[in-house]
């Protein structure tokens, strides 16, 4: 049995978890989809029977974790979904304390950057700066990304030991993102481990075409980590720019990060 039907039986031994999954099955579909999703489409796209995904949808609208759009009938996260996420991020002691920080990389290179910390076996994105460049990315705050494509998913990787990494790599599906990007599980292992010795990460198309980031790891005093951030710009501006400011620039911001987190838990 594989890792994933071993934890699929686990998370089947608690009541009710079945049907937790299904509904968290849906919510997850609406807001990864890079398109619109009608009732019908999503129907089509996770893999549960027609009527139960339009049970699960009204059941969702009605509690406010769905919305609708009346013309287009697209899918959307709802308002008491957004309004628990918002609550939840606006108490995050990292995201409070790298605001600044992040503001001033941002300002300073004058690039998209993000924030992010590790949920189960990806990242997800707490906060995002916008260049002031216009910049078409997908990235959005709460958008989750593998840990094998993504510059924070790997400046993560890097922090762990090589048994940790190698478990890891062994229990995670290494999706291709783009057509370039690694999965070859003694590829990621290879470029993971250049990512520690150099100190920062990098994501060359690997995530979404046509973009390219640094990923660098915040670490508090006693090494324990705290989140990742990241650096994210067009192809032709990665390979224009050099990257030692770059890489200092983040490494000053992790450093600040980590300060107002001391700062904050007094």
């Amino acid at each position: 049995m594989s890792n994933e039907e071993h934890g699929s039986a686990r998370r089947q031994e608690v009541p009710g978890t079945a049907a937790f999954s299904r509904f968290m099955r849906v919510l997850q579909a609406v807001s990864d989809s890079d398109e619109r999703m009608t009732t019908a489409k999503l129907a089509a796209s996770v893999g549960l029977p027609r009527p139960t995904v339009y049970r699960i949808v009204a059941a969702l609208k009605s509690e406010g974790m769905l919305a609708e759009e009346p013309q287009t009938g697209a899918l959307l996260l709802g308002p008491r979904l957004i309004s628990l996420a918002a609550r939840s991020w606006d108490r995050s002691d990292l995201r409070k304390a790298a605001q600044t920080p992040l503001a001033r990389l941002r300002d300073r290179l004058d690039e998209t950057v993000h924030l992010a910390i590790r949920s189960g076996d990806e990242m997800v994105y707490i906060d995002k700066i916008e260049s002031n460049r216009t910049v078409r990315m997908m990235s959005r705050i709460g958008m989750r990304v593998p840990l094998h494509s993504s510059s924070v998913g790997k400046a993560w990787l890097a922090s762990l030991d090589a048994e940790e990494v190698r478990n890891t790599l062994a229990r995670i599906p290494l999706v291709s993102r783009t057509k370039y990007t690694l999965t070859d599980r003694d590829a990621v292992a290879r470029e993971i481990e250049i990512t520690r010795q150099r100190g920062f990460s990098l994501d060359l198309q690997e995530n979404e075409e046509d973009i390219c980031c640094y990923g660098c790891v915040i670490l508090d005093r006693g090494g324990r980590v705290l989140g990742c951030i990241s650096v994210s710009m067009p192809r032709y501006r990665f390979e224009e720019a050099e990257s030692g400011p770059i890489t200092q620039a983040m490494a000053e911001c992790v450093r600040d990060i980590a300060e107002e987190m001391i700062s904050i838990d007094g």
